[in-house]
Parts: structure tokens; sequence; C-alpha cells
């Protein structure tokens, strides 16, 4: 087929040499198939801002560090220059989290470089070696589901203990080998300890995953296991290695407002006749 113009650049530094076909066309990127020498790989060419139809883009930016002082003004002002490095600055974000995961055993498709919007990486493909198919388009069997399920909660405790959030977890955004679920799609994942959002995005990504495997082994649906991990998260006690029961009692422990309403007002007047004391003395 006729080579894109934005996969163009990447032709002419000999990163790729030819490009296949048009794997698919998403909210965040178009993605082609493309051949590297004997490899068979893949090329996410991210659209353009103006383009794009996801949402929240700031909300999930918060915390994201900016190692450039400049850039970071720049950004935060909005100018033209400004919203050209937030742009690539949203670009990149991709490839760094997939490496970031890749060295913590997650299962997400090798990057290899992110050059001028376009992200080049792993085809994951299925046992026939064609590209694999969306977890949105399988239907599994209660075993299946129930053994995939374990392997993808599995995964979001490796990509939590790494510090990362995925953000926009469904179906939609997970491909099935031979060997099970991979997580793709990262652009927006957030930095759990630096995002205000990040608990609820999580919950929202486990949910999600536990809606869809609910379909076909429904006992998945009784569990909890957003509040688990992200229990064991914030106590400092969630490993990889971490036994989940998919199970969370509620603190149902109120607290006592009076007493600690006392407790500021004693505190106060303690100040202030601290503070009467010294005048005292003065005199």
């Amino acid at each position: 087929m006729k080579i894109p113009n934005r996969i163009q650049p990447l032709v002419d530094e000999g990163l790729i040499d030819d490009v296949v076909r048009r794997l698919k066309s998403g909210k965040e990127a178009d993605v082609y198939t493309v051949l590297c020498g004997d490899e068979v790989r893949c090329a996410k060419v991210y659209k353009e801002a103006s383009q794009r139809s996801f949402k929240q883009a700031v909300q999930y930016q918060e915390g994201r560090k900016v190692r450039n002082s400049r850039n970071a003004r720049a950004m935060q002002k909005g100018s033209k220059f400004g919203r050209k490095q937030q742009e690539e600055s949203w670009q990149t974000a991709e490839v760094n989290v997939l490496f970031q995961l890749a060295n913590a055993g997650v299962r997400v498709p090798q990057p290899y470089i992110c050059l001028d919007g376009v992200l080049l990486m792993e085809l994951i493909t299925d046992a026939d070696g064609m590209a694999a198919p969306r977890l949105s388009d399988v239907i599994l069997t209660a075993d299946e589901a129930l053994a995939d399920f374990t392997t993808m909660i599995g995964n979001i405790v490796r990509m939590l203990c790494a510090g990362v959030v995925h953000g926009d977890l469904s179906e939609f955004n997970v491909l099935l080998d031979a060997e099970g679920p991979v997580i793709i799609d990262l652009p927006q994942a957030v930095d759990a300890a630096a995002n205000n959002h990040a608990e609820s995005m999580f919950a929202r990504d486990v949910n999600n995953m536990t809606e869809y495997y609910g379909q076909f082994a429904p006992q998945l649906l009784e569990t909890r296991y957003a509040q688990e991990i992200w229990a064991l998260y914030e106590d400092g006690k969630l490993t990889p290695e971490t036994l989940l029961t998919g199970q969370f009692a509620e603190d149902t422990h109120k607290a006592d407002v009076d007493s600690l309403l006392d407790e500021i007002v004693a505190a106060e007047n303690e100040y202030y006749d601290r503070q009467r004391a010294r005048k005292e003395q003065d005199l």
C-alpha cells in the first residue's frame, strides 16, 4: 500500500522497509502493520490533538513530570510552543510506560522507538501468526475466562507495583494471543502516586475487566479486587506475589467528630492561654 506521510520519516531513516496494511483506526491513533527487515511489526500513528476523540486529557496528565523547566512553563501557559510540547509529551508517554511495564514483567507489546508521532512496536499475533484479536471480539468458556482474569489481575497488580494505572482499561484495550491477555493503548496511563484521580481510574479499570470476564464466569461479579488491591497498595503491602482473595470488608468505623472538635478547641484554648501568659510576663 502507499506509505502514509507520517510513516515516511521512519522509512527514510531505514527503520521501516514497507507498510503492509492498516490494522485499525482508533480514537487515539491509526495502527499499521509494517515490515522491518524480516520482521513484521506495527506502527502506531498518533492523531493530532484536534482529531482525537479522547476526552479529559488534562485529568490524565496530572502529575506527569516534565524535565525541561522551559517546556513545563510553556505547557502551563498554553502557548503555541507549549501546545506542541504537550503533544510530544502525550505521544512519548506511551513508549516510556511500555518500557517501564515490560521491565516490570507486565504483558505489553515490546516498544522499539517513537519518532515524529509514530510508535514502532511489537505486533501481537495469535497462534496462526495473524494479528491477535481484541478481547472484545472473542468468546470464552467459563474456565478460560477465570484463567485469563487471573492473568489480567496479575498484570494489573504488577502495573500498580510499578506505579502505573492504565486509566482506560477495557476489553477494547486488551489483545488475546496464545498465552493470554496483552495490555495495549497506554498514552493516558497515570502515575499512581502523583495523580489525584488514580484511585478512581484504577477502580474503573479493574471493574471493567471484572464485568467483561463476568459475562462468561458470573462468580467474578461478586469479587471486589479493586478495593482489595488498592487498600494493599496504600498500606505498602502490595507486591506481585501478594495472594489476593477478591474479598474486601469496608471499614465501618465512624470518626468521632465531636471528640475531634473538642481536641481542636482545647488545643486552641491552650495556645491562647500561653499567649496571654507571655504578654503578662512582658508587662
